[in-house]
C-alpha cells in the first residue's frame, strides 16, 4: 500500500471519522487504490493519519455499509468495490493482476518497511547509508549555484556518455585515487545503482553467476536476479574477501564477474588489507576473472588513507570501476561514474541511453564545479572529521551499553559498524518491536539471508542524542 501523507483536520467541524471515510472514498475511487488491494492495518492506518484506532475502526465500518470495502480473516481489509465498478457494467481492470504478473521482483518486506519509514522524521534511522543533513554542504551548494552564472554552456540531452567538462573532472580527479582514465573511457552515471543495472543489462549473459561478498549490499537489491543471474557468495575473513573461497566458487559455479566493496564495506566495514588486495587481483588474473570495484566510500577514511583502488593496479582493463558522490556529497545530486575499458563503455552509454536519455545536465555540471573549484576536496576532509567522531561516539555508547550483548569491530572509515549478537534473535521481531519504539532498523538478514545475529549501525545519519536514545532502547529490547 502506498505512504499516506493526508492527516485529518481536527479543527473542522466535519468528523475526524468522516473525514476519513471521504479520504478512503476518494482513493479508491480516482483507482489509486484498486480493487483488491488490501488495506494497512487498523493500527498503521491510525498511526498514520494521527488518530485513535477506534477513529479508524468507525471509519472503515462506515466503509464496508456502502459495500467499498470487506474483511476477511486472516486476509486483512481490502477494497472490495469502487464507484466505477458500482455506476459501471463492465468491471475495471484487473490492476493487481498486471502488478504479480509484473516481471519485476519486489523487494523484501523489510527493504519495503525501510523505504517506507525512512522519509518519516518520527523515526530514528539506525542503519540508515546516508550522511546527516547536517554534514551536507546546503550553504555552500546555494552560494556554488548562484555563482554559475555563465557556466553552464547548455542544458540539453549531453552526450551519451555524459558531459565532457565532468568527464574530464571526473579523470582529472581519479588521479588522485591512482587511477589513469581518459574521459572516453568515463560514463557518467545517475549514481552507483544505476551503474549496476547496466551492468546486468548490457555485458552479462542471462544465468550468468555473480561472485559477491557475504554478506553484501548487492544481496539487498534484486536487480541482477531480475535479469536472471545468480548471486554467489565468497567468505570473508578480517581483510576482506578471501581468495581461496573466491578461486573455489569460480570454479565451481562458473562465475562471470566478481562485485567487491574492497574499502569500508558495506555492511561490515571490513577495509580490505593492501596485501589481499594484490592477492585478489592474482587469483582474477589466473581465472580470467573480471571485477567490478564499488568505491563509493573509499574517500571517507579516517586516521589515514586506505590502500588505492584495485583498479589503480589494473593494467589490462580487468577492472570496472564504480564510483559516486551520494555518499560524499549530496545523494540528491544522482551522479556517479562507471570506469573501464572503451567498448565496454560504450556499450554501457548506449544501454543508458535507450533508458533514460543521460543523467541531469544541471546535475553534470555542477557536479564538474564542485570537483573543479577544489570545494569538493575540502569538503570531503570535513565530513571525515564529522564521521570519525561520530564513529567514536557510537563506540562509546556500544561500549556502555552493548559489552554483554555483541561484539564488534571499531571500522577505520566508512558508515558503518557491523554489530554481531551474541545470542541469535528473531531479526524480524526485533525489528517490529524496534519499529513501534520509533526506531528503524537495516537487520542481518537484508545482506544475507542465513544471518541472525547481526545489525547493520550507521553513524553517518542519525545524530547524537537519537543514536543514545535508539542504543538504549535497543539494549532493553535484546534484555528483554
Amino acid at each position: 500500500m502506498l505512504t499516506i501523507d493526508w492527516k485529518p483536520d481536527k479543527s473542522s467541524d466535519i468528523p475526524v471519522f468522516m473525514q476519513i471515510v471521504a479520504y478512503i472514498k476518494g482513493k479508491i475511487a480516482a483507482g489509486e487504490w484498486p480493487v483488491r488491494s488490501t488495506l494497512p492495518t487498523q493500527r498503521a492506518l491510525a498511526q498514520a493519519f494521527g488518530v485513535n484506532r477506534s477513529t479508524v475502526v468507525t471509519a472503515l465500518e462506515e466503509l464496508k455499509a456502502e459495500g467499498l470495502i470487506e474483511s476477511t480473516v486472516g486476509s486483512g481489509t481490502s477494497v472490495s468495490n469502487n464507484t466505477w465498478s458500482l455506476l459501471q457494467p463492465v468491471s475495471p481492470p484487473d490492476w493487481l493482476g498486471y502488478v504479480q504478473a509484473g516481471a519485476h521482483p519486489a523487494n523484501t518486506t523489510t527493504i519495503q518497511d525501510i523505504n517506507r519509514y525512512e522519509p518519516d522524521p518520527r523515526y530514528i534511522r539506525l542503519g540508515t547509508g546516508e550522511l546527516s543533513p547536517k554534514l551536507l554542504p546546503t550553504i555552500k551548494m546555494e552560494d556554488m549555484l548562484s555563482g554559475m552564472r555563465g557556466k553552464m554552456a547548455h542544458l540539453g540531452y549531453a552526450e551519451p556518455k555524459g558531459l565532457l567538462p565532468l568527464r574530464q573532472e571526473i579523470s582529472r580527479y581519479l588521479r588522485t585515487r591512482g587511477i589513469e582514465a581518459s574521459p572516453s573511457s568515463i560514463l557518467v552515471v545517475s549514481g552507483a545503482l544505476q551503474a549496476l543495472q547496466l551492468i546486468s543489462l548490457g555485458i552479462l549473459q542471462k544465468g550468468s553467476a555473480i561472485l559477491l561478498e557475504q554478506p553484501s549490499y548487492l544481496y539487498s537489491l534484486p536487480l541482477f536476479q531480475t535479469s536472471g543471474m545468480r548471486l554467489v557468495g565468497v567468505a570473508m575473513d578480517q581483510d576482506g574477501i578471501r581468495p581461496d573461497a573466491l578461486a573455489r566458487q569460480k570454479q565451481l559455479h562458473h562465475g562471470a564477474l566478481l562485485y567487491t566493496i574492497p574499502s569500508y564495506h558495506n555492511p561490515t566495514g571490513i577495509l580490505m588489507s593492501e596485501q589481499r588486495r594484490e592477492q585478489l587481483m592474482s587469483v582474477c588474473a589466473r581465472e580470467r576473472l573480471p571485477i567490478l570495484e564499488d568505491d563509493v566510500y573509499g574517500e571517507l577514511w579516517f586516521d589515514q588513507p586506505g590502500p588505492l583502488p584495485l583498479k589503480s593496479r589494473d593494467s589490462n582493463g580487468q577492472v570496472l570501476y564504480l564510483g559516486s558522490l551520494s555518499k560524499t556529497l549530496f545523494p540528491g545530486l544522482r551522479i556517479g561514474w562507471i570506469v573501464g575499458p572503451e567498448p565496454v563503455i560504450e556499450r554501457l552509454a548506449d544501454v543508458k541511453m535507450q533508458s533514460d536519455y543521460g543523467a541531469s545536465s544541471l546535475s553534470q555540471w555542477v557536479a564538474a564545479e564542485w570537483l573543479s573549484s577544489g570545494n569538493y576536496e575540502q569538503h570531503i576532509g570535513e565530513v571525515r572529521s564529522a564521521l570519525r567522531k561520530r564513529r567514536d561516539r557510537m563506540v562509546d555508547l556500544l561500549n556502555r551499553w552493548f559489552s554483554d550483548l555483541a561484539d564488534w569491530e571499531i571500522p577505520s572509515g566508512g558508515f558503518y559498524i557491523w554489530l554481531k549478537l551474541r545470542c541469535a534473535v528473531s531479526m524480524r521481531s526485533l525489528f517490529n518491536k524496534a519499529l513501534a519504539e520509533g526506531i528503524l532498523l537495516n537487520p542481518g538478514y537484508v545482506y544475507d539471508q542465513t544471518d541472525s545475529r547481526h545489525l547493520r549501525l550507521s553513524y553517518a545519519y542519525a545524530d547524537g542524542e537519537q543514536v543514545e536514545y535508539a542504543l538504549s532502547v535497543l539494549a532493553r529490547l535484546l534484555k528483554t
